[in-house]
């Protein structure tokens, strides 16, 4: 058999596998395994995503908590990715966790809690994209400060260079949609080219390193709380840098062979994550100089500092930065693919208003470009709230990373019932965690509890109307709409995926016949 028949058969299967779930295929699959592993650490790309958010680990335990806490979020978040890719690989449906939930859960509850989930999904999911384009922003201004240390940034200019990533990213995603797997693939190779020369260029260029006690002993403490309440919150930088793995999820109605490569892409892009993440951590905390200059850097980027720092070199700090801007930027470019995705899927289940609209697949590039634009619009939207103050737009950090560990947490609490209530014992995908599939989704779960709780502790102590995280006030306000809507329109309207009970036994059959 040729490789193109070959190709052409797994497609048919996977198309086979959506109209069983009540699904038409309408997007192109482009995707392959190296490309999708590719999208997927784009946007999960966790040492330059630790970079983004430096100065909370910085102060809040220093590098002996940044460390040591990334360690063991990785290795819990690692059960979490392969619980998800199991539940990924039998339903292969762009909608992700909201459609896991509609599967899974009881029957009686399931597209209610398919409702909240998808909710929480895609607040997540557009949230991340700001933050993003948040981070991106800095970078761009970072440099330009160090260049020119007369110029000073002001709130306006970071909300403005969010708007031009955001149209560039639209514009890609509608007018060269061919090229995202390229892309990509592309990416993966810059990626890890640009993490080995990062490390490496600052690890030999710095000569006032910091002692190995320092990195790995000492607890540094600037928020004003006790040792432990710091130890706690010094999590929140490890929570927010290793997020962001449904990806593939989302991608599975472009991907070729969805069901078998689609769960490799999620784990892999976590190994991946956790790997470079903890090699960048500890190189950055053998470089940084005194905490307290680095944390106050006119740059507004503590690691542009580092990079100065360690090089002694304007151009130098520049050119290492640039490196970690074009991962961002493409970062923000694979966001928008995975949000406008989301948007679509929900939309079509009757999740939005507006749904016929924002569930238009565009014929002859077949994308959705009206959910892609929705995107871009609430991103900037979310982005604008930065012209107030830093309180509100560190809110929306937040809620980007609850809004995506309540929606990893909904699929494997539905997977739990389903398994306790027998409703539905054995996950029917060729990704299967066997004997461990119970437990690694109660560990998972658990750890997702935490981490949700954790989100909503103030930063500093003592606690004022200015410094105070609305996290929880914000998820409260998520969660009211999202009940009140199904209350009112989402209960006649929303679908969900169309299996029931009587049709796993066969879904099961056809795939492990594959």
């Amino acid at each position: 058999m040729s490789e193109h028949q070959e190709s052409f058969e797994d497609d048919a299967r996977e198309t086979t596998v959506l109209e069983m779930l009540g699904y038409q295929q309408e997007l192109k699959r482009s995707f392959g395994l190296l490309g999708m592993i590719g999208f997927s650490f784009s946007i999960v790309t966790c040492w330059t995503a630790l970079s983004g958010v430096l100065i909370i680990g910085v102060l809040s335990g220093g590098p002996l908590v940044m460390i040591y806490s990334w360690i063991g979020v990785c290795i819990f978040s690692l059960a979490v990715a392969y619980s998800m890719a199991e539940i990924c690989s039998a339903y292969p449906v762009a909608g992700g966790q909201y459609s896991w939930v509609a599967v899974l859960a009881p029957p009686r509850v399931a597209r209610g809690m398919s409702w909240i989930t998808g909710w929480f999904m895609i607040t997540g999911l557009l949230a991340m994209g700001a933050t993003n384009n948040f981070i991106g922003a800095n970078f761009i201004l970072g440099q330009a400060n160090l260049s020119f240390p007369n110029y000073t940034i002001e709130r306006w200019h970071t909300v403005l260079v969010t708007y031009l990533i955001v149209i560039c990213c639209a514009v890609v995603n509608i007018y060269g949609p061919h090229l995202l797997d390229r892309i990509s693939r592309g990416m993966l190779i810059w990626n890890i080219t640009a993490f080995v020369i990062v490390v490496t260029v600052i690890l030999a260029t710095n000569d006032r390193k910091q002692s190995a006690s320092f990195v790995f002993k000492d607890f540094q403490n600037a928020t004003g709380f006790g040792t432990a309440f710091t130890t706690i919150l010094g999590l929140l930088q490890s929570f927010f840098g290793m997020c962001c793995y449904d990806a593939p999820a989302h991608m599975t109605e472009e991907m070729r062979n969805a069901s078998r490569e689609a769960p490799k892409a999620m784990v892999m892009s976590v190994y991946l994550g956790a790997i470079t993440g903890l090699v960048f951590l500890i190189s950055v905390c053998f470089c940084i100089g005194d905490i307290g200059e680095t944390a106050a850097s006119p740059t507004l980027v503590p690691l542009i500092q580092i990079f100065k720092d360690s090089t002694q070199s304007v151009v130098g700090s520049c050119f290492l930065s640039s490196l970690i801007l074009v991962v961002v930027l493409v970062a923000s470019n694979a966001l928008m693919v995975e949000g406008s995705r989301s948007l679509y899927a929900f939309a079509r289940d009757h999740g939005l208003p507006f749904s016929r609209l924002f569930a238009k697949v565009e014929k002859k590039r077949q994308i959705p470009i009206n959910a892609i634009l929705l995107a871009g619009v609430v991103q900037m939207a979310l982005n604008s709230i930065y012209f107030g103050n830093l309180t509100g737009f560190n809110t929306v950090i937040s809620i980007a990373t609850e809004g995506f560990y309540l929606s990893y947490a909904m699929p494997l609490l539905s997977r739990l019932l389903a398994y306790s209530t027998s409703h539905v014992k054995k996950i029917p995908g060729p990704y299967s965690l066997g004997a461990y599939s119970v437990p690694f989704n109660a560990i998972g779960l658990v750890f997702l509890l935490f981490g949700c709780i954790t989100f909503n502790f103030p930063f500093i102590n003592p606690v004022n109307k200015d410094n105070m995280n609305y996290t929880s006030a914000a998820i409260g306000v998520i969660g009211l709409i999202s009940v009140v809507t199904w209350l009112t329109t989402g209960r006649q309207n929303f679908t969900g995926p169309q299996i029931g009970v009587e049709n796993i036994n066969v879904l099961v059959g056809q795939k492990l016949d594959r």
